[in-house]
């Protein structure tokens, strides 16, 4: 028997084919045809997409498999479109992305909170493949220090292990280059914002790079006083010890002071004053503070081994420090006239380890095609958290004169509600995948099984002193089907399921059952043969059990029985023609509690759109100049889970124009052209309005 083998690097994924010729029997010469076998790492994370068309992603399989045959939906927001609408956030970065509402509560510089098909996936929020851990408060990650984000929809235990079931936000930090450019730049707003930023890298050697990237902030909004004075530093490192091995080492700090908007009641919104109220600061500005930081270090190391199969590992260490001081809206007094207000001190020190551990390989017998993949990962998280609700009555809370506010009434007396967990979880999850391609049908199959525990105390002055001592397991699957119905055009069917074991207890002092989930989806996707794009339609059903939600108050979290989302989603971004990028999307969304949601029974979610859509078209011309504009609707929605009051559904139009050449670049961006005034959000604890009318000038110089 004779074999050849031919190993290929190709973007960062090795593929090593084994051949065997004709095996001749010597007994009656007979002919023995052995299979093809066929191994392939997974991809690499170090290619950065050009324009606005990722080809790859990170999240959806962990594997090589291209978007236009990946049987779910997923979205990816590339670095070009990030820098061409100047996103600042990551709820602003997915703005024009199909089922997202980037900002439900407005310009918030404290969180990243946007939701995806009706649900909040803040708790989904991933770096670099691993889960962003958190308990009550936020990281809010760096948006400059990214190279594209993705939104993988749906439930996805069956790889991710906990996770919301509305999908998976994953933000794929920057790595270290194999080649030496660099940028250094300033930016201002007229708000009175400003920013310097950097980014360098090195390639020391062929086989060792590092890069730096930095920004500081000071970051105001449209309300005086509140704001953000930020400061990121990342560092990354590559080092190839050998054509087979890469490791990525990646680092970074942020400190910053995030204050949130305290909201306006309802009661006082649309009464004609909602302009002067957008600019309203109705906390208190010598007790509203905020110290967080937030420090990530990581690596990700990928051999091919011997066997041409892959050992990928990917690990991260987590430390979240946050103290918070902050004020809140009740309702109103004295004939409308004042605002009742309440106030929170919030104080989390919180670690956590996570690490991942791969084994991919793609195995070809006969006409049958397996992209394998085995993995396990073990997840580690500690919150020890403080939080204090203050009112007028025992707190010295003071209300607020809307119309002639006067400050300096700070929170003097005793909390009415205080609550000290001290948890930690521990989660263990082995998974299987196997992607399977035979002529052109597609097909991805996904099994997990997971191993959670919870163990610790918790305070609250309502239901005492309680012991966490809760332990969960869970089978997870997905189940993809796909058809190549046409070239470039393929026809799916995708059926997920997710488990997410929740930390801690209810407002009534209840161990948290864990969440679940199961989706049906069915789409279509199309890659064009006469330019670069990919056009994706689907309709899904979404079912979440035991959803928590927080009813403020005492009562704070609670766990609902049923809730269903069911809609319809169409997206499309494409590079038409040299220099002329676009994106669009609509979707139609419905939510609905089934059961056990006591008198919401057969209500929606609140601040969940039935209907969005956007569309931005950028276009470069020879000459270096770059126009870009795009729309987009935010359709009425519910304002509380009661339904008891709606938001109007609004227009915005964003506008971004620059000049390039070889050396500099400059930029002008206009969100909010027409300055509309708008409500986010409304809940327990108050409405807040969108951002105005925002205008961003940046200039840097590259090489």
């Amino acid at each position: 028997m004779t074999h050849a083998r031919r190993t290929a690097l190709m973007a960062g994924a090795s593929t090593l084919t084994l051949a065997a010729s004709p095996l001749m029997a010597q007994e009656n010469q007979e002919v023995v045809d052995l299979n093809t076998i066929i191994v392939t790492a997974t991809t690499d994370t170090s290619t950065q997409a050009e324009g606005y068309v990722a080809e790859y992603n990170q999240s959806a399989t962990k594997s090589d498999t291209p978007l236009a045959k990946t049987p779910q939906s997923v979205s990816v927001v590339t670095a070009q479109q990030i820098e061409d609408q100047n996103a600042q956030t990551l709820g602003q970065a997915l703005n024009y992305t199909a089922g997202v509402l980037g900002e439900p509560y407005g310009m918030d510089p404290r969180f990243d909170s946007p939701t995806v098909r009706g649900f909040e996936a803040r708790g989904s929020q991933y770096v670099n493949g691993l889960r962003q851990l958190r308990y009550m408060g936020a990281p809010a990650y760096e948006t400059y220090a990214l190279q594209q984000v993705e939104v993988l929809r749906g439930p996805s235990s069956s790889l991710y292990g906990a996770g919301s079931p509305a999908g998976i936000i994953n933000q794929v930090q920057k790595r270290a280059q194999d080649f030496d450019f660099g940028e250094v730049g300033l930016g201002f707003d007229n708000n009175g914002s400003k920013q310097v930023f950097f980014d360098f890298n090195t390639a020391v050697t062929d086989d060792l790079s590092f890069r730096v990237t930095g920004i500081g902030k000071d970051q105001n909004t449209q309300i005086k006083d509140l704001g953000n004075d930020r400061g990121y530093l990342g560092l990354a490192a590559r080092y190839r010890p050998s054509d087979y091995t890469t490791i990525d080492v990646i680092a970074s700090y942020t400190k910053d002071s995030p204050i949130s908007p305290a909201g306006v009641p309802f009661a006082l919104t649309g009464q004609g004053n909602d302009d002067y109220l957008r600019q309203l600061n109705t906390g208190e500005p010598g007790w509203d503070r905020s110290d967080r930081r937030i420090f990530n270090l990581g690596f990700e190391v990928n051999h091919e081994l011997e066997s041409g199969w892959t050992l990928s590992q990917s690990f991260r260490y987590e430390k979240f420090d946050w103290e918070y001081y902050g004020h809140y809206v009740n309702g109103t007094a004295n004939g409308g006239t004042e605002i009742t207000r309440g106030a929170n001190r919030q104080v989390e020190h919180n670690t956590g380890i996570s690490l991942d551990t791969r084994l991919a390989g793609e195995v070809q017998t006969g006409d049958v095609v397996h992209e394998l993949l085995f993995g396990i990962d073990i997840r580690r998280f500690k919150a020890d958290t403080v939080t204090e609700f203050y009112n007028s009555t025992t707190g010295g809370v003071g209300n607020l004169t809307w119309a002639n506010p006067t400050y300096g009434t700070h929170p003097n007396g005793t909390a009415w509600y205080t609550s000290t967990p001290a948890i930690t979880q521990t989660q263990v999850g082995v998974y299987a995948q196997d992607e399977i391609e035979m002529g052109r049908l597609r097909a991805s199959l996904a099994l997990r099984y997971d191993w959670s525990k919870q163990e610790g105390t918790t305070y609250t002055n309502f239901a005492g002193n309680g012991v966490v001592d809760q332990s969960d397991t869970a089978l997870t699957g997905r189940a993809g089907l796909g058809y190549e119905i046409a070239e470039g055009t393929l026809a799916y069917l995708n059926y997920s399921t997710s488990f997410d074991p929740e930390i801690g207890v209810d407002g009534s002092g209840n161990t948290l059952k864990p969440l679940t989930a199961r989706q049906w989806e069915a789409g279509v996707k199309y890659e064009p043969t006469g330019y670069r794009g990919l056009v994706t339609a689907s309709v899904y059903d979404l079912q979440q059990e035991n959803l928590t939600i927080n009813l403020g108050g005492a009562l704070g979290r609670q766990q609902i029985g049923k809730v269903k989302s069911y809609g319809f989603e169409l997206e499309t971004v494409a590079e038409l023609t040299r220099g002329l990028n676009l994106r669009a999307s609509y979707a139609y969304n419905r939510t609905r509690v089934v059961e056990n949601g006591g008198s919401n029974n057969g209500n929606e979610m609140p601040n969940a759109p039935r209907h969005m859509s956007g569309i931005w078209l950028d276009q470069t011309f020879d000459s270096g100049f770059r126009l870009g504009g795009g729309a987009r609707f935010i359709g009425s929605r519910k304002g509380d889970l009661a339904n008891t009051y709606s938001l109007a559904g609004v227009t915005l139009f964003d506008l971004g124009v620059g000049y390039s050449t070889d050396k500099f670049d400059a930029s002008l961006n206009v969100g909010n052209v027409f300055d509309k005034v708008y409500l986010a959000n409304c809940g327990s604890f108050g409405c807040y309005y969108g951002e105005g009318r925002t205008i961003t000038a940046k200039i840097s110089y590259k090489w």
